[in-house]
């Protein structure tokens, strides 16, 4: 692109802004630096950030590097990491006999860490029934909850349960990594009472070292309180091709989000009214299971947090129109409310999230730190049921409206400026039992 249309862009924005807004939010360097991240991070060069290959490590760094150049202070490691590890367990083998008589391998099921399992009766294993007048679901439930080693017998009239279960439960699965062997429990679907019995079972483990990216500015007067910005960094990587295309750019899922997430940090940063801490955090894995964001947030004091803002796709017109955001989860606190008071000399919305039926609010980034009673909502304007390129090779930058990111960015720094600068505080979430 020459230098003459990059003018017209940023003039247009700037008097789209103005409109908007009755005012300029973020400044003119913001505003360009917004398409520079949104382009890096989605350029063929990152080829798809999936979190289990090198390909994440480009991403991570520039993040960092941008963390860097805005002014934060890392939160966890000099190079703005936080890290931990993710096991991957994959199923080799399975077999079981009782009383001499081969099981066959879709009749059994094993839980735990387990890599290498061998047992027989000179084993000292618990022995436990689902018997054909058992609630299966309820029942298998509570066994898999065994503080020991066991082994649940069912019964055959489960079969079609059982051969369901197992299909779920017997595929690659990722934990994060436990220097503590947790009790196996193996499920047999027989009639037979063991006298004798045989059980091996074999399984891959392999190690993925994972890294969030976060930063901090900390607060002035309240420091010991905190305001979470983020967003997830990782995509699905490399897929089979379409025509010559082969890499999810994963450009509004979710570079869009990482973009605000960073533009928010620079202006916050040269507005210096933070009285509260504020975190700024590129969450990884998101896309495996949302294992960045469980570990960040099961390694925080969610009593100190007092809000999180998570944005997860915000590079198209919601269905609400431009200048609207939609927070999921937005009757379980008053955070969008607050934010909406903020914005009431603008023409910018924040709707309640549309799409309930799937259950979205517990379904992204902010989902833990919620069921802790934080109010951590996820913004978004993504049409969920209209999106053709939702991981597919065409997420690409060429299919967002720029603009559309820069108004969210801006709504969501006017709008959380009383939470920011210490004048309002969000209620809490209800907890969710364990």
């Amino acid at each position: 692109m020459n230098s003459i249309p990059k003018i017209i862009l940023s003039l247009s924005l700037f008097a789209i802004s103005a409109i908007t807004y009755g005012q300029q939010v973020i400044s003119d360097q913001e505003r360009q630096d917004v398409g520079r991240i949104l382009n890096i991070l989605a350029s063929d060069d990152m080829r798809g950030r999936s979190a289990l290959t090198k390909d994440i490590e480009p991403a991570a760094d520039f993040i960092a590097g941008e963390m860097k150049r805005i002014g934060l202070k890392p939160y966890a490691e000099q190079n703005f990491r936080q890290t931990f590890q993710l096991d991957k367990i994959s199923p080799l083998s399975k077999s079981a006999t009782v009383n001499n008589k081969s099981i066959p391998a879709d009749h059994i099921i094993s839980l735990g860490n387990h890599v290498d399992l061998q047992w027989d009766n000179n084993s000292t294993i618990k022995i436990a029934e689902i018997k054909s007048n058992d609630d299966f679901a309820k029942v298998f439930r509570e066994h898999s909850l065994s503080k020991e080693n066991t082994i649940v017998l069912v019964d055959p009239t489960f079969e079609s349960y059982f051969v369901r279960f197992g299909k779920m439960l017997n595929s690659p699965k990722f934990v994060e990594q436990s220097t503590q062997q947790k009790p196996s429990i193996v499920y047999l679907l027989t009639k037979e009472i063991p006298t004798t019995y045989q059980i091996q079972i074999k399984r891959e483990l392999q190690k993925f070292p994972l890294f969030n990216v976060a930063g901090i500015i900390p607060g002035k007067s309240k420091p010991n309180e905190y305001v979470i910005f983020s967003g997830h960094y990782d995509h699905i990587g490399i897929l089979p091709a379409v025509g010559q295309d082969s890499i999810a750019n994963g450009a509004d899922d979710d570079a869009s989000g990482v973009t605000a997430m960073l533009t928010l940090a620079d202006y916050y940063k040269k507005q210096n009214k933070n009285e509260r801490t504020l975190i700024f955090v590129a969450f990884t894995a998101e896309e495996l299971g949302m294992y960045g964001s469980k570990y960040f947030s099961n390694h925080i004091d969610a009593d100190q947090v007092v809000a999180m803002i998570n944005m997860e796709m915000i590079g198209k017109d919601s269905k609400f129109g431009p200048n609207t955001v939609y927070i999921t989860g937005y009757d379980h606190s008053n955070l969008g409310e607050l934010m909406q008071q903020n914005l009431k000399n603008t023409n910018f919305r924040f709707y309640p999230d549309p799409y309930t039926k799937q259950n979205l609010f517990y379904r992204s980034d902010n989902a833990v730190l919620a069921a802790k009673g934080v109010p951590a909502h996820s913004f978004s304007t993504s049409q969920m049921d209209k999106d053709e390129y939702y991981h597919t090779v065409k997420d690409e930058v060429s299919t967002l409206n720029v603009q559309n990111i820069i108004s969210s960015i801006e709504a969501i720094a006017i709008g959380t400026s009383g939470i920011v600068e210490g004048k309002q505080t969000p209620s809490r979430v209800e907890k969710l039992k364990d």
